[in-house]
């Protein structure tokens, strides 16, 4: 096999969730270029119609599926479709996440079970659901988004919530690759830094001292920066990786 043959995702199915706006969606396309088909989890059908669009105007064979991946019973009752509609389920993208800037003394508990609920339990649900699809079916790759929050503490905006759920979801990560490893099945992290996307203004004057200028390359990602590492976490070329959390942050985290 060659190095490019190495990233080449022809013949597999991809599932996405919160794929229809920001990071997810750039996932999907950079999977979907990839040649894998993909599944794209989202909350809301109609939200997904642009993705759609835009996915079938660049040949990429997709399709939407509804599931809130906070509910269990959501997730399980869709693996058996998109694995009978899709042929198969053979990447996990755990996408989908939130987020609520407030003071800790201020957190509400509804506003605390939120933020853990879907950055969290949401990638639980995913990881447990498909997983055990994979399992029974010669196993598979689970890239989980963490964050770059998971190992510092963000200013100059506090979330504790988001914070204490992405560390989380890294140590998941970590304990699912070690468990699952004899089954087939990887798992691996990626934890980005500061990407411009609707849930992160990045360029707002009020964070751009901290967000941007404390990076050493002076700069925010884009989404299309970031999705080519997705690929890299679901294909061969990362054959011999499981338990990893791999950070792309522009350098904000060596100092």
């Amino acid at each position: 096999m060659s190095v490019l043959q190495a990233f080449d995702l022809t013949g597999r199915v991809a599932v996405v969730t919160g794929a229809n706006r920001g990071l997810g969606r750039a996932f999907a396309t950079a999977l979907g270029e990839a040649g894998a088909r993909v599944a794209l989890l989202v909350r809301d059908r109609d939200s997904a119609d642009q993705a759609l669009a835009d996915l079938a105007g660049r040949s990429i064979q997709a399709q939407a599926f509804v599931a809130d991946v906070t509910r269990r019973s959501d997730v399980d009752s869709v693996v058996g479709g998109i694995a009978e509609r899709m042929g198969g389920v053979h990447v996990l993208v755990n996408n989908a996440g939130t987020c609520i800037h407030r003071p800790a003394l201020e957190v509400s508990d509804d506003e605390w079970h939120q933020v853990i609920d879907v950055n969290l339990h949401g990638v639980w649900n995913c990881c447990q659901a498909f997983g055990a699809w994979m399992a029974e079916h010669g196993g598979g790759c689970i890239v989980n988004i963490g964050s770059i929050s998971a190992q510092i503490v963000n200013r100059p905006q506090w979330q504790p919530a988001y914070n204490a759920s992405k560390a989380a979801v890294h140590q998941l990560t970590r304990s699912l690759a070690a468990e699952w490893a004899p089954l087939g099945i990887r798992v691996n992290a990626l934890a980005p830094g500061y990407v411009k996307t609707e849930m992160a203004p990045v360029d707002r004057p009020e964070f751009r001292r901290y967000w941007i200028e404390d990076a050493p390359m002076q700069r925010y990602a884009t989404p299309e920066e970031i999705a080519p590492s997705v690929v890299y976490l679901a294909s061969d070329a990362s054959a011999f990786m499981t338990g990893s959390v791999l950070v792309i942050d522009g350098g904000y985290t060596v100092f």
